[in-house]
């Protein structure tokens, strides 16, 4: 089957790679010229583990193309895939659709014969139905039809999730549509993995709960780590006791500074803005966004209590700076507050991340960075760990014992045991876990 996928971002390109790797035409489109050229000579403009090689192995058996000319990939597709970018509008928080509507006017001149037009971007309820329309009111005559088909890829793990998903949604009003479909996704048959057909709405709503719900059970365990502080509790032990419930699952009960990346934070404000619109508030949802924005900045306040009040003229070592591991995406990441608020109590910052840094350094300039943990950590009056890259969970303590000026760790991960690093003379900190003696 011959696919068009309009976007060569994180979704577009890894959907793109991966349906090649099935066996299928995909032609991937953007309207970025250098990002097409970087593509066609192999650089990758985004870190995802194993990517490089999936996009190599398909370029060379020929299944997989990158252009900038939408009108002869479209023309040549049996499905057109739209996955360009859907960020949170200046203002109101409502996703910004501005470039799904343009690309349906773009796909719509180019239609030839019958063509499945799918929504692969995250987009609000009605979505659908207003790229319909454009395509209609555009080309009266066209044979086609509009699929929701949601993304439910993590950063870090987005190829397997692709491959060997816990489930297919595809939301299509019509038979035929739904049956080219099945056959987009006929390879991972073998897999048995789940397709659920549903009317078009549903599926767009069902991307939005599913982050929402998971964004939910984050900013749950993390307030119940702060409770945990106050009362002298574990919550590490304390998601274990509730994860182990079927009811309630192990997943996403890890206590931190809070969510950030791509998705939650831009999804839960639309589905936050959708359900205002309609009359039908879900304050739940509200409170979690709330809370979640709150808790950022409050790890900041965090490290300050740890380094005896006050950081004012001190140097904090931050190890992570990417909002989590195997990516290097710093979007709505907590080290930007966390770094904003350090610096307004007069903090110097120096930081590394093995994938990040190159982003960071557009979004913090005015922080030192560092090649590697050792040389960040050096002379510091405090090591945060903040993102728990592997590269971090192995660090010699006493090797960062005699380097630091202060021994100060504050693991808003909880990648270590606390009695373990105060072993080696560190006043631990951890996340809803009790301070050792050091």
């Amino acid at each position: 089957m011959k696919i068009a996928m309009i976007g060569a971002g994180y979704v577009g390109l890894v959907s793109g790679a991966c349906f090649a790797d099935f066996g299928h035409t995909v032609c991937c489109v953007d309207n970025d010229p250098a990002k097409i050229e970087a593509l066609e000579q192999g650089r990758i403009p985004i870190f995802e583990p194993g990517l490089n090689t999936l996009v190599a192995d398909n370029v060379r058996q020929n299944r997989l193309t990158f252009t900038t000319d939408l009108t002869s990939a479209v023309a040549a597709a049996d499905t057109v895939f739209i996955a360009v970018g859907t960020p949170s509008r200046r203002g109101d928080g409502f996703a910004d659709l501005s470039y799904v509507y343009a690309a349906a006017r773009d796909i719509a001149a180019a239609l030839t014969g019958y063509t499945v037009v799918v929504t692969k971007s995250t987009v609000p309820v009605g979505t659908g139905d207003e790229v319909e329309r454009i395509i209609r009111e555009a080309r009266p005559d066209a044979d086609f039809a509009v699929v929701s088909n949601p993304e439910f890829l993590r950063e870090g793990a987005a190829i397997g999730d692709f491959k060997r998903p816990d489930r297919i949604v595809i939301g299509a009003d019509d038979a035929r549509a739904a049956n080219v479909m099945n056959e987009v996704y006929r390879p991972l048959y073998l897999n048995q993995a789940p397709i659920l057909v549903t009317g078009r709405r549903t599926a767009e709503l069902t991307k939005y709960a599913a982050n929402a719900f998971l964004a939910t059970k984050i900013t749950f365990i993390n307030e119940i780590a702060d409770l945990c502080e106050q009362v002298g509790a574990n919550v590490q032990e304390v998601a274990r006791g509730i994860g182990l419930d079927n009811r309630i699952g192990s997943k996403f009960l890890h206590a931190g500074p809070g969510y950030g990346g791509s998705c939650f934070p831009k999804d839960t404000l639309a589905l936050v803005k959708t359900a205002q619109d309609c009359g039908t508030p879900i304050r739940l949802v509200e409170a979690v966004v709330a809370v979640n924005d709150q808790r950022k900045r409050a790890m900041a306040r965090k490290i300050v209590t740890a380094c005896g009040g006050s950081v004012r003229g001190k140097t904090i070592a931050l190890l992570g700076l990417t909002f989590k591991p195997n990516t290097d995406d710093m979007r709505d990441a907590p080290s930007l507050s966390i770094v904003a608020g350090l610096q307004d109590a007069g903090a110097r910052i120096r930081a590394h991340d093995p994938e990040g840094m190159e982003g960071a350094k557009h979004l913090m300039p005015d922080i030192a960075y560092a090649d590697d943990p050792y040389s960040c950590a050096e002379g510091a009056d405090a090591l945060v760990i903040v993102t728990e890259w592997n590269a971090f969970r192995a660090l010699d303590w006493a090797l960062l014992a005699d380097s630091m000026a202060v021994r100060v760790v504050v693991d808003l991960r909880n990648v270590y045991r606390g009695e373990d690093v105060a072993r080696h003379g560190f006043h631990y900190v951890g996340i809803g876990v009790p301070t050792p003696e050091a």
